[in-house]
Parts: C-alpha cells; structure tokens; sequence
C-alpha cells in the first residue's frame, strides 16, 4: 500500500505524498498556491471562440448562449452522486471534478459541469462547496463567494416579484388578489431562520398592507428552478409568466404574466442565464452554473451548461446534489426529461468511512477496522447501486474514495459486494493526487460507455400516472417505504391542482438527505418505513409538482458554531477559512 501523511481538512481527514511543508495545507490554501491560466486560454483550448466570451475578470467568463448553436457531438455524458451523506464526508464534488481530470489526463476531450455553491451552506456548515484538495474548480474564492452575481440577479428577480405583488394589492388590487392565499415568497441566499416567517407591510397604510410573508433560501426558491431549466431567454420569459403567486378571493390562480413581471424578471436574469467558464486546478474547462439544492428543490446544475459542455467536448462530467435518492432520482425524472438526454454511466461515490457510520459506528471511531460495522453499513451504498442499475437501467460504477486507515481487507469487502451486483469499485484518490488519482476510475468509465448501454434507460414512473401514484412510485421504488402517508392538506392540495389541470408534472420530493426515509435519523438502509407527505405545491414555471415530507424546511438555519466565524480577508484581500 502506498505511504500517505495525513491533512486535516475542516473535521476530515486526507491524504497526499508530498512534502513536508505542505502538510497542513487546506483547500483555500493549495487553490491560492496553484497558477490558474487566463481563461481566455481555457476557453481557446475548448474551442471556444473568442466572440462568445464575455469577461469577469482574468479568470471568469461567461458564455453567450450563440454557443448552443453548434454542432452537437457524440458526447457521452457522465453522473457522479454518491451514498447518503454522513459527518464522515463522502467527496462527491471532489471526485466529479479529480474524474474529470483523470479524463484529461488519459487523453479524453472533457468538461465538467457543476452547480455554483450557496452561501449559505458556505457561512454555515461547508464552510466551502467548489471540490477540495488536489480537485478543486478556481477560483475558489470567487465561486464560493459572489463570482459572476448570479444568485443576486436571481434573489433580485424574485423579490421583484413580490414587490409587484404587494403593490399591486396596495394599489387597487384589480386582480382580486386574497392576501391570505398569496403563497410566493420573498428569498435570500443566506441560513437566516428568523426570516421563515414574518409580517410585514406594517406602520400605516403609506407601507403597505400589513400581510403574514416569509423567506426561502435563494436556491429554494422557483427562479433559481426555472434559470435552470430554462433553454433560452424567450423559455426563460415563458417560464417565469407561469409562477403562480397566490390566488384571488375566488380560489383562481394568480400568475407573474398577471402581474406583468415576467419582461422585468427576464431582465435582470438576461447575464445570469449564460454559463460561467472557469477551470479545475489542472485546467479543465469547468462550467460552474446554478446551484439548486437537492433535498428542498431539483439539485443539479443549468440545462444550458450542460448541454453547452456537452457542445464542446466528447465527454461531460456533472454531479447531483447529496445522495442517489435525492439529486440522482431528479436529475434523472425531471432534468432529463426537459433536456432530452440521458447518462451513458453513472459513477457513485462512497467511503468506508461513511459506510462504517452507517453501521452504528460514532464519528470520532472511525479509523480502526470494523468489518461488522462495514457489513452493516454497506446495504445503504448497495441500496444506491441497485436504484441505478435495476430501477434507471443505467451503467455504473462505484468510486471509492480511500483514505489512509482503510484496510485492504474493508476495500475487499465493498468490492466484494458491489461486485455482486454487477458493479466494479474503482479507488479513487483525487483528493490527494488530483487527475492522477482519478485515471483508473476514468478508465472504468471510459469501459463503460463503451462496452454497456444505456438503451434500457427508464423513468421511475410516467408523466400521466395520478399525482398520488407518482410520489408512491419514487418513494417505495428508490426510497424503498412500504407506505405513504398523505395529510389532509396534502390530499386536498392534490386535488387542487389535479383540477387545474397540473397532474401530469414531475414530481420534485424534499427530503432529508440523510436517510432514505423521511427522518434524518433512519440511516443506512432502513425497510417498513413510512413516507409522510405534508403538502404539495405548484412550481408551475418549473415545471413540477413539489411534495415537501418530513421537517424539510426551504429556510435553513446557522449551526451553533457557522464557517462564518472562522472566514476572514486581509489587508491584501487574501481570504482565508474557506476550508
């Protein structure tokens, strides 16, 4: 086995030969420590020509959406998800972008294509969301911080929205408008639980009409769903007129298009439509767009930067967020569907550290062996394999990424089993050695695109399948429940919009990320549970139907101890405590 030190990274542990003065780096610090290339040469490499980039800076650019109009090509594009998160860390977006550059590295053309991180989980938990160690997308700071203004354009054409919606109840109110049933939201992109639920429109009638309101998270809220679906601006317009905001004192939908707003809303988001070009650490084209989370909303990046890596390269690299049952299944039944492409494989990242959480083992043991532990755990990763394989019908592979306690005999046994269903194990130490340690997973991948098919690529359920059916089929066909348990609320809310004529949406579940079931608690792979759905609501410029179960919340909270107190910037703007 080869000879590794140990990095402290946040609460985990990592791995990389190098020398002794760069043991203690973190992830800010090996980013600042690499020479990025201009991206004007990024962009040149990809043959992206000149006239389509629009500059940020030396090392940002976006993309003018002209570059959709080549020529397509036989690209073969590639999932990462992973198991279901624990404490222990699993590297999903680490090994999409060390996958990406191990890609490069055996002589592919490739791109990789992610979701830009939130700050909120950036000043609460993360502390950082663009890769980490030796696989990191650049500039790091940028990313994690304000990079091009998307999220603000996209936070700034909601809060338009509502806006004109109070106004034009403080104006006259000629649409009827019942401000008890306005159900839009205002948003920001920050953990702020205070915001969840306010009244505003106090102090006299000169501010407006006093009203129950509340926050979502900015990447909660249905525009960030819409810029990343949308395939154009005149989509993007058409989209956005369809948001519906609330309902008159008669029980009719109101819409943005009502309101006029959607022309306005199109304006601010006109830059935050085109892809955002930058690069991993060793150069690859990275294309950093959207950032819709997986367990409140559809949790993958744009479909324009999909397919606008898809354009430019013979093989894309993009994740989902959290595990398989979340971003996987979406990314699957609703991105999919819109954009009219399907996976050739599907990569699922897994660690024996997290696995031997799943098995009962506490954070602070999980450096020794523990087989029984591992056997115990492993059912939640094999759960995830066989979704993918015998639920989607597509190929994959499992990427495992080591780290310097695991013991050849716990390597042994996940490939053991993996093996079992089909599925070979690949380790993977991107982290460490970036593309290098990613070469013989893209290898696998490469195999896969090329030996096995994805003809056989399936939904979970069809679009003209009852509301209620659909939900039962993802719940008990990936989540394994053997019941769903639907409130009155949500019952009539189904009855409500299957009247309106919104049944044959896809559906978009927000779960917990850390269980199969509905409760964080439930790890591993959890049987005989029950899924209960609180209510449904319309996302009618997205597209789909929202079925919100469990103490999912779309304004998350501070921990007790956030990033934020451990982020800082010198006199020189040099920014430290991103991880």
């Amino acid at each position: 086995m080869r000879n590794y030190y140990i990095i402290v990274y946040g609460n985990m542990e990592k791995s990389r030969n190098l020398s002794t003065e760069m043991m203690h780096m973190t992830d800010i610090e090996i980013a600042q420590s690499c020479e990025m290339k201009p991206i004007g040469q990024i962009a040149a490499d990809a043959g992206i020509p000149e006239e389509y980039l629009e500059y940020y800076g030396k090392y940002k650019a976006k993309l003018s959406l002209d570059v959709l109009k080549n020529k397509d090509r036989n690209n073969k594009l590639i999932l990462v998800t992973a198991m279901t998160p624990t404490p222990a860390g699993e590297g999903k977006t680490t090994t999409t972008i060390g996958l990406a550059d191990g890609m490069k590295k055996i002589g592919k053309s490739v791109n990789v294509a992610l979701r830009e991180p939130s700050l909120g989980p950036v000043f609460g938990i993360k502390g950082g969301a663009a890769g980490g160690g030796w696989a990191q997308v650049v500039p790091m700071e940028d990313i994690n911080l304000h990079f091009t203004g998307d999220f603000h354009a996209i936070g700034a054409a909601n809060n338009l929205l509502a806006a004109m919606l109070d106004n034009h109840i403080y104006q006259g109110n000629s649409l009827n408008i019942d401000p008890r049933r306005i159900t839009w939201r205002r948003c920001v992109d920050m953990n702020d639980r205070q915001l969840r639920f306010v009244t505003d429109g106090l102090g006299g009638r000169v501010n407006g009409v006093p009203r129950e309101d509340g926050y979502d998270i900015t990447v909660a809220s249905e525009v960030m769903a819409i810029l990343c679906l949308a395939q154009s601006v005149s989509d993007l317009k058409e989209r956005l007129a369809k948001i519906i905001v609330g309902y008159t004192f008669d029980e009719k939908p109101v819409t943005a298009g009502d309101l006029k707003a959607q022309g306005a809303m199109a304006a601010l988001l006109k830059d935050a439509l085109k892809p955002n070009l930058v690069q991993t650490l060793e150069g690859t084209p990275a294309f950093v767009h959207g950032g819709p989370f997986a367990n409140i909303a559809h949790g993958c990046n744009s479909v324009i930067a999909t397919k606008t890596a898809r354009k430019l390269s013979d093989y894309t690299i993009t994740e989902a967020g959290f595990g398989a049952d979340l971003g996987a299944e979406k990314f699957l039944d609703i991105k999919c569907r819109y954009a009219d492409m399907k996976p050739n494989a599907v990569v699922i990242v897994a660690t024996v550290r997290a696995l031997k959480m799943h098995g009962g083992v506490d954070k602070k043991n999980l450096g020794p062996e523990n087989l029984e532990a591992l056997e115990k755990g492993l059912p939640n990763l094999l759960r995830h394999v066989d979704n993918i394989k015998n639920v989607f019908h597509l190929p994959a592979v499992v990427a495992l990424n080591r780290f310097p306690t695991d013991t050849d005999a716990e390597i042994e046994m996940v490939e053991r089993r993996c093996k079992e269903l089909g599925v070979n194990t690949v380790l993977s130490t991107v982290w460490a050695d970036g593309g290098e340690g990613g070469k013989a997973l893209a290898e696998e991948v490469v195999r896969l695109c090329e030996e096995e098919s994805n003809a056989d690529f399936s939904f979970v359920y069809e679009l003209d399948l009852p509301v209620e059916k659909k939900i039962r089929a993802i719940a008990k066909r990936v989540y394994r429940a053997s019941h769903v348990a639907f409130t009155k609320k949500a019952e009539k809310d189904i009855q409500k919009l299957t009247r309106m004529g919104y049944a044959n949406l896809p559906i978009c579940i927000a779960k917990t990320q850390y269980s199969f079931s509905d409760e964080a608690a439930l790890i591993c792979a959890p049987e005989g549970f029950v899924i209960h759905v609180k209510d449904v609501r319309i996302s009618a410029g997205a597209g789909f139907l929202v079925a919100l179960t469990g103490d999912i919340m779309t304004m998350p909270g501070l921990p007790k101890s956030p990033a934020a107190e451990r982020i800082d910037v010198d006199d020189n703007g040099v920014i430290s405590g991103l991880f």
